[in-house]
């Protein structure tokens, strides 16, 4: 019988022999229902590929789409079942990927896309009310830590993300400007919301996230931009349902 990886080399590669050991119930070599096989399987992850990265498409074109899903379905078989969960390595391929070194965008674009696609498959909470931290002691403020939603996602790039994603999915988005771009991206109902954020912004909704409390978010926030507003913070949160528990 033909050994494991062999088999998910030639499943995925249809330049691979068929395995040896491939037979029919009655016996014979089963040369034809492989590739039968193969071709199904690679279809299937290609059109995942496209499902999960439509803007990169867009931006290379379907043809070169296709080829360059090809090889990287070739290098990567899928780690689950889950086919919405495929091309988790693909930021990484695309950034390795030397024929697209003019297009350095391409990485952290579709590491966007993927940050969307696990955002919104995240688990469902409940955000707290609207004024619960209005019934906390202003001393006791500082020392309390916010556990948010897990559909939370932050991306820092240094091209314009978010521009690039509207600019090809939205209509009359405008261009792209020549900046970079934080995002945060959230789903406090049932569909994804996306915008452009601040570093610090940024820097203090990823220490809540990491578990800190909101004095020490505070203080990694005001640590390149000591303006930054409090408030402004705890608004936005409570806007987006991003908190889901306070502890104290």
């Amino acid at each position: 019988m033909a050994a494991q990886s062999q088999f998910a080399q030639a499943l995925l590669d249809p330049a691979q022999p068929v395995p040896e050991g491939v037979i029919d119930p009655e016996g014979r070599p089963a040369g034809k229902r492989f590739d039968v096989y193969r071709n199904n399987v690679v279809v299937s992850l290609l059109d995942a590929m496209e499902t999960a990265f439509p803007v990169i498409q867009k931006l290379i074109g379907a043809e070169n789409f296709r080829n360059l899903a090809g090889l990287y379905v070739r290098e990567h078989p899928p780690a689950s079942p889950l086919l919405m969960f495929y091309g988790e390595d693909f930021p990484a391929f695309l950034q390795g990927f030397t024929p697209l070194s003019h297009v350095p965008y391409l990485a952290d674009v579709a590491r966007l896309e993927l940050m969307r696609r696990s955002a919104y498959h995240a688990a469902d909470t409940t955000p707290v009310a609207a004024d619960a931290l209005a019934q906390v002691a202003p001393d006791k403020l500082m020392d309390l830590r916010l556990t948010l939603a897990p559909s939370l996602r932050i991306l820092t790039s240094a091209y314009p993300v978010v521009a690039i994603w509207n600019y090809n999915m939205l209509p009359d988005a405008p261009k792209p400007p020549a900046t970079s771009q934080t995002t945060l991206i959230t789903r406090p109902e049932l569909d994804l919301e996306m915008q452009e954020i601040s570093p610090d912004m940024a820097a203090f909704l990823g220490s809540l996230q990491a578990g800190n409390t909101l004095g020490e978010a505070l203080a990694n926030a005001t640590t390149n931009d000591t303006a930054f507003d409090l408030t402004a913070g705890i608004v936005l949160m409570l806007q987006h349902g991003l908190i889901i528990d306070i502890l104290s």
